[in-house]
């Protein structure tokens, strides 16, 4: 099969037609003050910040007002990243291309004041999968567009064939829920209902919806007004040339930190679930390291498999991005500056890059995995930064009848796992890894919307790797059930590839879901599966995976070891 190579975000793919009435990228002035760089760089980070602010403080669903489950972001009109405010990497991936798909498909020209555009669609431009919808809105100063504003969302369920839209049991995409290319969804400030009636349709909850996509338009609101402010305090060929030096200046920086590495080509692999309980999927990469530049290549991986956990490109290349951020520049701005310097090839038709209809619903646990592969090939020309296999979240989504008011919920929720030791320090307990980052949903948000009740709420003793320097705990949770037709369903990855340690530390601990703990009919269910039945009073025990170790155990600081065993990290649950 021929290979993908998507360069810079703003690429749309190959299929669509070429763009029309696009303007031609401003040159860079050859003096730029720093100071108003800095500056404007600033105020489009505290715009998109604010953005954020507005979704969640908005939003009606507990996964976006209380989880944060959502990013918002500013790019200019050519459809590249000036601003990211510091949410969850894996939208990155649902957001880059965004515009320049819209531009693929709207003549700028036609664009209009008040203008929104929806879409969802991994296969179309709209994101990497379809609980998350993006809005995205044109900004324009003195009657041209200067800018686009835009935010995605998770939405708890866009239908399909399980409640929240997201199981690795999915064959298909079409089974995922409804799908949405970009489309406008406001017409200069006039909603279109029909569409809108369309999304509410096929969605299981769409008073939910609602809400949820009026917070979006709002933040847009917003983040259009931030965005003119600039526009007009500095004028429009001024701001262009500045953010557009800007970014320049964010690849040389990022292309001085790859310089530093040693050049040479770097092999890493591991595996997800397959398509059956028990069975695997490799993830193969070669990272090239050039002179300034990282060469992702995926060549090698398997072919891509029915369940959801295929990754789309898009959500490949946002774990890139973050990894590699994380490991050789950590405060680099939040631009596509340095995304330039990156490049990625992944045979189409692999579960890297899998060609629909593919399902992907649950590309974020696949991704933990994929960014322990890209994190050990960058060990390896970086190892005093190292960093061991981490544990990546569970996702289990429980749906019913709320007795309470008779209403049907779906409570769409993700458990942290832990990360992985670092070549000086312990792995952090209890976090989302790479490019993951919603919260545990708060106790009581959770009990106070759903008929659930939680037990036991801990970080999971014996679950980090064993190592001169430990890796992070993961997490257990009870749910008691309070309701008498729920059913849940399950997803995750590491309950049968553990985390792997570094120069000889230990394997973190496998995560598994156990029914009823402690009771008779105590049983662990799958590591995927849907709509299994949890009778009213029945308990769901979710422990998430722990992070590996680095260095043998028994180079331990005996300091550090008497604490752990004060603290009962060694013993197991």
């Amino acid at each position: 099969m021929p290979a993908s190579r998507p360069r810079a975000p703003a690429r749309a793919p190959a299929k669509t037609r070429p763009a029309r009435g696009r303007a031609a990228r401003p040159a860079p002035s050859t003096v730029v003050d720093p100071i108003e760089a800095e500056v404007m760089a600033r105020h489009l980070l505290a715009t998109s910040e604010e953005m954020a602010a507005t979704l969640m403080r908005t939003a009606f669903s507990p996964n976006i007002k209380e989880r944060g489950d959502c990013s918002t972001a500013i790019f200019d009109r050519h459809g590249e990243i000036t601003a990211l405010a510091h949410r969850i990497p894996m939208h990155l991936g649902s957001m880059v291309g965004a515009v320049a798909e819209i531009l693929q498909r709207h003549r700028l020209e036609d664009i209009r004041p008040g203008d929104m555009f929806m879409a969802n669609d991994p296969y179309n431009g709209g994101g990497t999968h379809l609980p998350d919808i993006n809005v995205v809105a044109p900004v324009f100063v003195e009657d041209r567009v200067v800018a686009f504003v835009a935010n995605i969302a998770h939405h708890a369920d866009v239908g399909g064939m399980v409640p929240g839209s997201e199981a690795a049991v999915c064959n298909s995409i079409y089974q995922e829920g409804v799908r949405i290319p970009p489309v406008r969804i406001m017409t200069a400030g006039r909603l279109n209902r029909d569409l809108l009636d369309m999304v509410l349709l096929n969605s299981r909850t769409p008073d939910e919806r609602v809400g949820d996509l009026q917070a979006q338009f709002a933040a847009n609101v917003v983040g259009t007004r931030g965005v003119e402010m600039l526009f007009s305090r500095y004028g429009v060929e001024r701001t262009e040339r500045t953010i557009a030096s800007y970014m320049d200046f964010t690849e040389r920086r990022f292309a001085a930190a790859i310089r530093k590495l040693p050049r040479g080509r770097f092999v890493a692999e591991d595996s997800i679930d397959g398509d059956r309980e028990g069975e695997l999927a490799r993830i193969r990469l070669r990272l090239e390291v050039g002179d300034g530049t990282l060469d992702f290549d995926f060549s090698g991986t398997d072919r891509q498999i029915r369940s959801s956990r295929n990754i789309p490109a898009r959500a490949v290349l946002a774990t890139i991005y973050t990894v590699a951020q994380s490991l050789l520049d950590p405060g680099i701005p939040a631009n596509a500056g340095f995304y330039r310097t990156i490049r990625f090839r992944a045979p189409e038709g692999t579960v890297v890059n899998p060609v629909a209809p593919a399902a992907i619903g649950c590309r974020s646990v696949s991704c933990a995995v994929l960014g322990d592969v890209v994190a050990a090939a960058l060990t390896q020309a970086l190892p005093d930064k190292a960093l061991a296999g981490s544990g990546p979240h569970h996702l289990f989504i429980f749906s019913g009848t709320d007795p309470r008011t008779g209403a049907y919920f779906v409570d769409y929720e993700t458990l942290a796992g832990g990360m992985g030791a670092r070549a000086r320090r312990d792995g952090m307990d209890a976090v989302r890894v790479h490019a993951s980052g919603a919260s545990n949903l708060p106790i009581e948000a959770l009990e106070h919307v759903y008929p659930l009740r939680v037990e036991r709420y801990a970080l999971r003793n014996g679950s980090a790797g064993a190592g001169r320097y430990r890796g992070g705990m993961g997490v257990v949770r009870d749910y008691r059930i309070l309701a008498d037709d729920i059913v849940v369903s399950l997803s995750s990855e590491r309950q049968h590839v553990a985390a792997r340690g570094l120069e000889g530390g230990g394997e973190g601990a496998r995560g598994l879901f156990v029914y009823n703990p402690g009771q008779p009919d105590e049983r662990q269910l799958p590591s995927a599966a849907a709509d299994v039945p949890l009778p009213r009073g029945s308990v769901l025990r979710i422990c998430t995976p722990g992070g590996a170790g680095y260095g043998p155990a028994a180079e331990r600081d005996p300091a550090a070891l008497a604490l752990d065993r004060r603290e009962a990290r060694l013993d197991a649950d």
